[in-house]
């Protein structure tokens, strides 16, 4: 991204230079012109998307019956994973922007080699590494190779990435080492560990370079990435595209729109905000700039929608996998947390882009159109759909009942009738055609002709959503799967369609597949390279993290800065969590902001009695840290936007952020009213059914009155005090807790000892919170923090031994002893000292107290809101949808 950010600004990128820009991002800006080179480069690549297929599944299968095939673990799939990631980085990424790139040096050659061989090495000596390093005796051998390794890693994500994450990692590396000194804050100095500590933390076991990050990257995100680009190869990209032009180009700003949309729906196979703002924005920016939008506007509506992809399940740039591993929740359970805010945050930039088309007087792209109507026919096809899905799953699940022997053959069957019914409607009608954004006459697709020419990869998606939802396999298999049906549908697509419609070429149209297939193979594996070059060098902070203080001091640093005010706390956390994350990809950018900021988030808000689930605090560090993107000044997805717009980058870049507020909001609010991320709500019951939905429109609907508030128009030009009550009438929406709090408490607060008499008679069901002070072990100072305990239907007499809570009554106060071991609480306590001449004292009981709903306080929001739409439909001069 360098070479962007040196263009002079208002230059407009050809499409070569567009193209380059994409690949020197995410594949590598190399580009042999020795044939051999290049071949070798390919065959590589390609034989590393073989092996993640292999591991994904092959191998238990061929290791049934095969007597020589056997399985290997995760001890060594990650360092090959490795080995080929650093092979093809330092072959694929120039050391500089003036290195050769139709060459590779032959230092180049020496470096993947090395570095390849470094990570091998782990693959191949696994069983000496446990007997050895990983047991704490490591030899100087394995140290030699571990430095070598490390460094070369830190060098390949400086070429794949930028500097950015280099730095970071090297001065964890500096910190983990010295420890201590003027540049060190006390809270956070340590004795400092030596050199064979670190190395062999950080190459040698499994906690560093080889850790959760890399296993993630190896197990789940290289198939996700695989899949899309099997996906774009076989030309869904640009039927998403035409889909969202079809729909939405006939309304205002609907190229603008049409971004939004085809942007989300490329976001969901990309993985790559800057690859999503190049793909789609060569088509809309151009539309955008001729319907009455600025260089920079339009690069700020392809950049905001580009990054929002990021945030969208499933893959959320590779974020969805980290957070299980992290979070220690299911897949479904991240998903489930993060669709609502994902899904209001895109449907809120739609609305925003509409009032953009009416403070602007942006017209229609030929006849125009309802927006509401639109919404409407979507919300129908949703509901269709869903009913279909479910028609399905009763049908599935009756034939398995019926007749479990026959069902697996039957559905394969059925499926391939299903495919084979899509590629006969779709050789009805010519192939899609990519559009030229320039030409003088715009002619806009129509639905009814572009939907049956890509049904059939809707295919591959539902298999990927039916292993996931319905039958609940793991991520790595629901992806594997999708990836050998998208395997067959890129093989056969071309020469099924020639041969329904009667041409002969048949044998060319399958060479076409093969080669499709070879290039989707090749393509998934470079896109990969800075992933999981990426996911390593995190390692080295997430191992850091865990072996020296700054995990735990962190959160004392930020209170310290924040005096002990929670919102200024959120904000520096927020800040922190951008600052962390300039210059990063989405997937290092969470693993670095994860790995520092989350725990803080956590252990603040219980210090201030607000429980932030620990999910909430994840998104709330990975929305901040993924705005690194948008910000100057590094903001790449607004340096590239700028490239395809000819606009000023750092115009952009602020008007993107300005587009984007709606996304900074959210973390807040999902920190103070955890609902809006489903946190407790019982999705398998048909109430919790409902009060998603009810959460789903009132989340919307708040949302839109932000958008409106934030741009200054709702149904005309809003004034200040206007906008001033838009913006209380959606946080009211949003958290009407809040102003309840102000006028009844939440929770009855009782002395604590009173503690095992509240215990006893409380309701299964029934939450209370036992605010705890005392001495921290590291410091000696005193603080304190807010348990939560759920009450089960446990008889009362044994509640209090399940807690593990030791309770020693001294007078009017009850001391507690240190907890039982592998008790709830146990951890939660784990940095108080027990021992000290201050004791842990737990101060209060909070219960449930009894209260007026909170939904009581919409009726004053929309009155409120109905004052503002009286006064500004005396202004209206045009229709608000």
């Amino acid at each position: 991204m360098s070479s962007a950010q040196n263009q002079p600004e208002g230059r407009q990128f050809t499409d070569e230079e567009l193209q380059d820009l994409v690949a020197s991002a995410d594949s590598g800006g190399r580009d042999p012109s020795n044939r051999a080179v290049a071949l070798l480069i390919a065959v590589v690549a390609f034989a590393w998307s073989a092996f993640q297929i292999w591991i994904a599944d092959l191998q238990f299968q061929w290791a049934q019956h095969i007597p020589f095939v056997r399985v290997i673990g995760s001890d060594m799939t990650r360092p090959m994973h490795l080995t080929f990631a650093l092979f093809l980085a330092f072959l694929a990424y120039p050391a500089f922007k003036t290195s050769p790139r139709r060459y590779i040096p032959w230092y180049d050659w020496i470096l993947a080699v090395l570095a390849a061989g470094c990570a091998f090495y782990i693959f191949w000596f696994a069983r000496e590494l446990s007997s050895t390093a990983r047991s704490g005796l490591p030899t100087q051998q394995q140290i030699i190779v571990g430095t070598i390794g490390l460094v070369l890693l830190l060098e390949a994500s400086r070429r794949a990435l930028g500097p950015a994450l280099t730095i970071v990692g090297g001065i964890f590396l500096a910190y983990s080492y010295f420890g201590q000194g003027w540049l060190i804050p006390d809270l956070i100095a340590h004795q400092g560990r030596n050199f064979e500590a670190i190395i062999n933390t950080q190459w040698l076991s499994t906690e560093g370079v080889f850790g959760i990050p890399l296993g993630v990257s190896t197990a789940f995100v290289f198939l996700f990435v695989l899949f899309g680009a099997l996906l774009d190869k076989a030309g869904a990209g640009n039927y998403f595209i035409k889909m969202a032009f079809a729909g939405l180009g006939h309304l205002r700003g609907g190229p603008a729109k049409a971004a939004v949309v085809g942007s989300g729906a490329t976001g969901l196979i990309s993985g790559s905000s800057i690859a999503n703002v190049v793909t789609t924005g060569t088509f809309t920016i151009p539309l955008m700039k001729r319907v009455g939008f600025t260089s920079e506007k339009a690069g700020a509506v392809e950049v905001s929608s580009s990054v929002n992809g990021q945030i969208m399940p499933p893959v959320m740039g590779a974020a969805a996998f980290l957070m299980v591993e992290f979070v220690g929740i299911s897949y479904l359970e991240v998903i489930k947390h993060a669709f609502i805010p994902a899904v209001i945050s895109y449907i809120a930039l739609i609305y925003i882009v509409h009032l953009e088309a009416l403070k602007n007087g942006i017209p229609a792209l030929g006849q125009g159109a309802s927006l509401l109507q639109m919404l409407l026919k979507t919300a129908i096809g949703f509901v269709v759909a869903g009913a279909a899905f479910y028609g399905v799953i009763a049908a599935i699940g009756f034939l398995r009942d019926v007749a479990p022997a026959i069902s697996g053959p039957v559905i394969l069957i059925a499926l391939l009738g299903i495919y084979l019914a899509c590629l006969w409607v779709a050789s009805g009608r010519p192939e899609l055609e990519l559009d030229d954004p320039n030409n003088k006459k715009i002619v806009l697709p129509v639905m009814r002709e572009v939907v049956p020419t890509g049904l059939h990869f809707i295919l591959p998606i539902v298999v990927l959503v039916w292993f996931l939802m319905v039958e609940r396999q793991s991520p790595a298999k629901s992806a594997y799967f999708a990836v050998l049906v998208m395997l067959f549908i890129i093989l056969t697509q071309r020469p099924i369609k020639a041969l329904m419609r009667g041409e002969g070429n048949i044998i060319g149209e399958l060479r076409r597949g093969v080669g499709d297939l070879v290039d989707g193979m090749i393509t998934g594996a470079r896109n990969m390279i800075g992933i999981a070059v990426a996911t390593g060098a995190a390692g080295v902070i997430v191992a850091t993290v865990t072996r020296t203080p700054i995990g735990t001091e962190l959160a004392g640093l930020v209170e310290l800065l924040a005096f002990g005010n929670l919102f200024l706390m959120l904000l520096l956390v927020g800040l922190f969590s951008l600052v962390l994350g300039l210059g990063l990809p989405t997937t290092a950018n969470y693993i670095v902001v994860s790995s520092l900021m989350a725990s803080v988030v956590v252990s603040l808000g219980a210090q201030e009695g607000l429980l932030v689930p620990l999910i909430a605090a994840h998104l709330f560090v990975f929305y901040f840290g993924l705005m690194a993107d948008v910000t100057p000044p590094v903001g790449l997805a607004s340096f590239a936007a700028s490239a395809v717009s000819g606009g000023d980058p750092i115009k952009t870049g602020f008007q993107a952020f300005f587009y984007s507020l709606r996304t900074l909001a959210l973390p807040f609010l999902f920190i103070y009213n955890p609902t809006l991320i489903l946190y407790g709500v019982d999705l398998g019951t048909t109430a919790g059914v409902l009060q998603a939905v009810l959460i789903f429109f009132i989340a919307t609907f708040a949302m839109l009155l932000f958008a409106a508030a934030t741009q200054g128009y709702f149904l005309a030009r809003s004034k200040l005090h206007e906008s001033v009550a838009l913006l209380l009438v959606a946080f009211t929406l949003f958290v009407p807790n809040f102003w309840l709090d102000r006028i009844q408490p939440e929770f009855e607060r009782m002395a604590g000892t009173s503690f095992e008499e509240v215990l006893s008679a409380a309701a299964p069901g029934d939450q209370l919170r036992l605010e705890i002070r005392g001495p921290d072990f590291a410091t000696g100072q005193m603080r304190s923090t807010t348990l939560v305990l759920d009450v089960d239907d446990t008889p009362g007499a044994q509640r209090l031994a399940d807690t593990g809570l030791f309770l020693m009554p001294e007078d009017d106060r009850m001391v507690l002893d240190e907890p039982m071991f592998g008790s709830p609480f146990q951890r939660a306590l784990g940095g108080y000292d027990f021992y000290g001449r201050q004791q842990v004292e737990l101060q209060y009981v909070l219960r449930p107290a009894d209260r007026m709903p909170e939904q009581l306080f919409y009726i004053p929001a929309l009155l409120l809101l109905f004052g503002v739409i009286l006064l500004q439909r005396r202004r209206q001069t045009q229709p608000a949808f």
